[in-house]
Order: C-alpha cells, then sequence, then structure tokens
C-alpha cells in the first residue's frame, strides 16, 4: 500500500473547520483507493504566535520540509493586526514559500455551470471559463530588499519595497507556464507593465526568449492594467496567465470572483520537493466557529495536492467529479447560496463530498 505523509497546518479564522473537513475526503478517497495517508499537524500563523509569540515554529517548518506534501488552511485576523510586520501571521505563509523553495502558484479559476448564476458577472460573459494563473511566489515586491519605513531628517517618513527579479528566476516560473500549458489549451498570456516597470521589461524579454522552446504554445503579452480589464470584459480569451508576485496576488483574486465565490478557489505552490495546498481565500474571521464556511476551495486543494504531488490523478479526478456531483444536487453553502438550493454548512458540506466518493 502507498504511504504518504502530509502536514496539515490549519491556521487561523476558518482555517480548522474547512482543513478538518478536507482531511475527511482525503482519508475517504485513501480508503476507496488503498492509499494509506498519514497527516501531522501543527501551529501557523496566529495560533502559533498565540502559544510561542513566533508564526513559525522551527519544528513546524521540520515538519513541512519532512513530509511528503503541506496542506495549509489560512492565517491571520483583527487580533494580530497590531503586531511588528516581522512576526505578522502572514509572515509564516512567506517564511514556508521561501524555506521549501515553493516558487511557482498555481491558481484555476473555473466555472462550474451551476454556479454561472452565482457570478457577479453576466453569464454569457463567465460561461465556459477556465483560468489558470501561474504566480512567481518567491520574488518582486514582497521579498525585495531593500524595504521598511525609515524616518527623514525633517520628522516625516518614508516607505520602501524594491521589485527585484534575476534571469533565472523569470526563466523557471516561465517554464512551469508553457508546461502547464502543453496540458491544456496552449496558450500563456504574460502579465507585466513593461511601459513603465524596467524590471518589468526584463521579465516580458526573458519570457519572450524561453518561449523559443515552447513553439508549439501561443505567447501573448499583456500590460497589467489591461489585464485587470480584460478579466471582466472578456475573461474566456485566457487560458494560462503568468505573472510576477504582486500583479499575480491581485488579478488571482479578481479572477476567482469570475467563479461566483473565492470560497471556491484551491491552489498549489510548487517548486521545490515538498509541494503546499492551500485555498486562496483568507481566515474570513467575521464567521469562524458558526459553521458557515465554505470548505470546497480546500477540498479542490487536496485534489491538486494528488494530482501534482503525487502523481494521483485518478484519485484527484475523484474528489473533483464528487464535488461537482454535490454541487449538481443544489447543495451550497452560504457564499454560494440561491434560491431553491440547499443551504449547507461546513461539516454537511464535507459530509455530503465524502458521500458522494462513494
Amino acid at each position: 500500500m502507498n504511504k504518504y505523509t502530509i502536514a496539515v497546518l490549519p491556521g487561523d479564522g476558518i482555517g480548522p473547520e474547512i482543513v478538518g473537513e478536507a482531511v475527511k475526503v482525503l482519508m475517504a478517497v485513501g480508503k476507496k483507493h488503498k492509499i494509506c495517508f498519514e497527516t501531522k499537524e501543527a501551529l501557523v500563523g496566529g495560533a502559533s504566535i498565540d502559544k510561542y509569540g513566533i508564526p513559525l515554529t522551527e519544528e513546524t517548518l521540520k515538519l513541512a520540509n519532512s513530509s511528503d506534501a503541506v496542506l495549509l488552511g489560512a492565517v491571520g485576523g483583527p487580533k494580530w493586526e497590531g503586531l511588528d510586520y516581522s512576526i505578522r501571521p502572514e509572515r509564516a505563509l512567506l517564511a514556508l514559500r521561501k524555506e521549501l523553495g515553493l516558487f511557482a502558484n498555481l491558481r484555476p479559476a473555473k466555472i462550474y455551470p451551476v454556479l454561472a448564476d452565482a457570478s457577479t458577472l453576466k453569464k454569457e460573459i463567465i460561461e465556459g471559463v477556465d483560468i489558470m494563473v501561474i504566480r512567481e511566489l518567491t520574488g518582486g515586491l514582497y521579498f525585495g530588499t531593500p524595504k521598511g519605513v525609515e524616518k527623514l531628517p525633517d520628522g516625516t517618513e518614508r516607505g520602501v519595497n524594491t521589485m527585484i527579479y534575476t534571469t533565472p528566476e523569470i526563466e523557471r516560473i516561465a517554464k512551469v507556464a508553457f508546461d502547464v500549458a502543453r496540458k491544456r489549451r496552449k496558450k500563456v498570456t504574460s502579465v507585466d507593465k513593461a511601459n513603465v516597470l524596467e524590471t518589468t521589461e526584463l521579465w516580458r524579454r526573458v519570457v519572450t526568449k524561453v518561449h523559443k522552446d515552447y513553439q508549439d504554445v501561443e505567447l501573448n503579452h499583456m500590460y497589467v492594467d489591461n489585464c485587470a480589464m480584460q478579466l471582466v470584459r472578456n475573461p474566456k480569451q485566457f487560458d494560462i496567465i503568468v505573472t510576477e508576485n504582486t500583479f499575480g496576488d491581485i488579478l488571482s483574486d479578481e479572477a476567482a470572483m469570475l467563479t461566483g465565490s473565492i470560497g471556491m478557489l484551491p491552489s498549489a505552490s510548487l517548486g521545490g520537493k515538498v509541494g503546499m495546498y492551500e485555498p486562496i481565500h483568507g481566515s474570513a474571521p467575521d464567521i469562524a466557529g458558526q459553521g458557515k464556511a465554505n470548505p470546497i476551495a480546500t477540498v479542490l486543494s487536496v485534489a491538486m495536492m494528488l494530482r501534482f504531488s503525487f502523481n494521483l490523478t485518478k484519485e484527484a479526478d475523484d474528489i473533483e467529479m464528487a464535488v461537482e456531483g454535490v454541487l449538481n444536487k443544489g447543495y451550497r453553502t452560504a457564499d454560494i447560496h440561491q434560491p431553491g438550493k440547499k443551504l449547507t454548512g461546513c461539516k454537511e458540506m464535507g459530509e455530503v463530498v465524502v458521500n458522494e466518493l462513494g
């Protein structure tokens, strides 16, 4: 029997609720296909700060490094917003990405036909949308130095963040985008601001050079402001969007809302030996502990884990089909609820997905 060890980091807010349901689905698919999934849980983010004073301990990082994959819930919340930036819950995410070498973030935005009416855009605009945003995850403004806030001689302050990318960093994320495109519709849109930012002028040149080895894939370049507009004007034109860290953070959330709810969308962070999988939404502290959270994004993150870390394609397909099955049967959490559908809590949604797996 195949055996995989997964570091489970529930985090804050709704994190423990949604991760709990996703683990149930993982165990169900393991039982169905006779695969052993061993989970080892640890604190991260605000929960870690409360107990240890820091958002990511060496023990948790060691667990992540020694596992076959990491399943993460969500981190952060108002409780910790007054802390110094260096020890806020979100620093745990940045540290995990950096230490695990997770430079490529894959965020799919796919419209389920039965949820087309849940989108705020017209049905004819979003029907058939199936986009993969590939975001560079360990460079750019979030990691570049110098950075910080300093006092000036006149008593005012100056904030500095630095956008830095090297040729190898751009090459490796471009290769990921073209490789993924070959398994989809073979179309890549590289997003930059090359008319203003020299860093992304380099980005455009390097992506164009890498494309020479992928002539079977179509490549287009687009400025980030135009891309933001096109995502709501004509999203079906996109297959793969590849872009730098900050742009990717913003555009992937915009793409998420095409689907009707950010609570539906998973993500995979890849590049190192251990992949990390998490829903793209936040910790939603306003509904934490109320059983209202949508666990589907986390469940689908488990499917991405099976697909990308373990090459368990059939098992990943089973989870994705189970999710689609329960949606077709009318089950809806509050964020995607529609008149006449079955309003479903977090635990019940997890249970019906497990039952749908058979």
